[in-house]
């Protein structure tokens, strides 16, 4: 990932005042700065264009949160779909591929007391 460290911020500073010197930083920085606000003004005006078009729509936090942890936004679309009365009913844990079942499923023919699964010769 792209990171940039307190040193490298201080080289880049370094590197573009030496190469606009002194007296176009200035001018530069107020070109960079009107640029970024023309653009934050152009997000806003379109996000309530679209919250205009679609006022159910979450907020950019809440959609922001949502891609960074997709996991947590299915488990609250999940609550808000249980019934009303489920809320005192405890949910069993979803059975996972890390935690195998203690036991073998009993197959049907063989007793449960016979002890491990063998294979059936007759099928080699």
């Amino acid at each position: 990932m792209f990171s940039l460290s307190p040193m490298k911020v201080f080289i880049i500073v370094a590197v573009v005042v030496m190469l606009l010197g002194p007296d176009k930083l200035p001018e530069v920085a107020h070109k960079l700065g009107s640029t970024w606000q023309s653009l934050r003004r152009f997000q806003q005006r379109i996000e309530d264009e679209v919250r205009g078009s679609l006022p159910d729509l979450p907020s950019t936090g809440d959609i922001a949160r949502m891609a960074r942890n997709p996991v947590t936004m299915l488990n609250q679309l999940a609550d808000r779909a249980a019934p009303s009365g489920s809320s005192d009913e405890v949910r069993a844990p979803a059975p996972t591929l890390l935690n195998p079942p203690a036991t073998a499923p009993e197959a049907p023919g063989i007793a449960p007391d016979a002890g491990p699964l063998r294979a059936d010769p007759s099928l080699n």
